[in-house]
């Protein structure tokens, strides 16, 4: 009879293989329970439930099946297993660390042309949360042509590509020359789009500096500060909220999530949704809770406003910005003159997808 965790076969691995083999009798829908259906399972046997299962040198063997299961796999696929493992490796950073790292950008001809530039640029963006394409023509067709080459354009409220100037023609404060505080983009919609692309075609002015803040590093610090605050964050739902009455822009968008996501299985960090410019009244957090996370958001809010957390760059015509926008908040300074830009949200299924096609971990 199997009574055994998965974590004591994984300590056993050694010796099995080595030849240290002890059979143990295994009831079919125990089996079965304990190691779901996947891509080796081909179910041959018959539907009796004494089935005996044998385990041999470097895998289990039931009579009359052809289904084997290796040891490594199991043990690589176990809760214990995923439990250990990250599902993308990134690198964590502030402006030193993202400075220090002198991470090229790639050529717009390179990027369109070939696998290898492709993938230097994917690789840089899955580490980093954010990077650049250089050379572009400054024009909106030859910067939906980049878009288009790693993802489909996420069409939202705003359109599929947009061109906009500071001339307050939708209700948001991004048609304006105000500054911007850091914030991550859409967070009132149900799934906050996934990557944003940013094209500077213009600018006759002052000013208009994009702020770039890695949100994860900043949750780390909270994670290893301030345990209890990472974990209220990470349990806790919100509302955002965005209405728009201008002209025909008639909007009323509401998303709910708590601001650090996380999988369950390994407590990795997949997405902050943070914005206050959007945060819809706090409705949703018990009344003896609600001192405590506004602590804990106060704690998150320090760290992403550390001078030394803060990459500043200009955009400039024929550099292009990618934004991961479920990682990196992103903010600007005031600015004076005429300045136009253009860009679009990308599907993040297609960008992760065109990553595994081309070999990367995402």
């Amino acid at each position: 009879m199997w009574c055994h965790r998965l974590s004591h076969l994984q300590s056993r691995l050694q010796d099995l293989l080595r030849g240290q083999v002890t059979r143990w009798a295994l009831q079919q829908s125990n089996f079965k329970s304990l190691f779901p259906l996947a891509i080796y399972w081909h179910h041959t046997a018959s539907k009796s439930l004494n089935c005996v299962w044998q385990q041999h040198e470097d895998h289990f063997g039931p009579d009359g099946h052809v289904t084997r299961y290796d040891l490594d796999w199991l043990v690589k696929n176990s809760y214990e297993g995923q439990k250990q493992k990250f599902i993308q490796p990134r690198i964590l950073w502030n402006a030193e660390i993202y400075h220090q790292a002198q991470v090229p950008a790639v050529d717009f001809q390179t990027f369109l042309e070939t696998k290898e530039g492709l993938k230097n640029f994917l690789q840089n963006f899955l580490l980093y949360g954010i990077a650049f394409v250089e050379n572009v023509p400054p024009t909106q067709e030859h910067t939906e042509k980049l878009a288009k080459r790693i993802s489909l354009i996420r069409e939202t409220i705003y359109g599929r590509m947009w061109f906009f100037t500071s001339d307050f023609s939708r209700g948001d404060t991004a048609y304006t020359k105000l500054a911007l505080d850091r914030h991550t983009d859409t967070t009132y919609f149900q799934e906050p789009c996934g990557i944003q692309v940013f094209h500077c075609l213009k600018h006759e002015g002052t000013g208009g500096r994009t702020l770039l803040v890695d949100g994860f590093y900043a949750a780390e610090q909270v994670l290893q500060k301030a345990p209890e605050e990472f974990e209220l964050l990470s349990k806790v739902p919100l509302k955002y909220e965005y209405i728009e009455n201008v002209g025909e822009c008639q909007n009323h968008m509401i998303g709910v999530g708590p601001v650090l996501n996380i999988y369950p299985w390994n407590k990795e960090l997949y997405m902050i949704r943070y914005n206050n410019y959007d945060r819809a009244v706090i409705n949703t957090i018990p009344y003896d809770v609600v001192h405590r996370w506004y602590t804990a958001h106060r704690t998150l809010t320090r760290e992403l406003r550390r001078p030394e957390n803060e990459f500043w760059v200009k955009l400039k015509p024929g550099k292009v910005l990618f934004i991961d926008n479920w990682r990196v908040l992103h903010g600007r300074e005031s600015f004076t003159g005429y300045r136009q830009l253009c860009g679009c949200y990308l599907t993040r299924d297609d960008v992760l997808n065109t990553a595994r096609l081309l070999g990367l971990q995402a």
